[in-house]
């Protein structure tokens, strides 16, 4: 004699047909997308570890906020040569920011 299923299982089973999720990624980067965002990345954790120097903890947070407020305005860029530009140029701004901030 069979018995039937517990109700449990008729939720699991359902579960299992329902509709598919979206993907949680966007569309796939090329391998130079990939390099180039990997490099911004690094970057940004470079410029959140040089505020830690900064001793005056209101500075501290302001400096934070700007690299953070800049990356987050930029974030559409898409051109490959403007990333590359942008990095550049951010990158000989933060020199002279260490510059300063190692002088205090």
């Amino acid at each position: 004699m069979r018995l039937p299923p517990p109700a449990s299982w008729h939720s699991l089973r359902t579960y299992a047909t329902a509709a598919p999720r979206p993907p949680r990624l966007g569309a796939t980067l090329s391998l130079d997308q990939f390099l180039m965002r990997a490099r911004v990345l690094s970057f940004y954790r470079t410029i959140v570890r040089g505020t830690r120097r900064i001793k005056d903890p209101t500075t501290r947070a302001e400096t934070k906020r700007f690299a953070r407020e800049e990356f987050e305005r930029r974030r559409g860029v898409t051109d490959l040569s403007h990333i590359r530009y942008l990095l550049s140029t951010g990158k000989t701004e933060w020199e002279s920011m260490e510059r300063y901030i190692d002088g205090l």
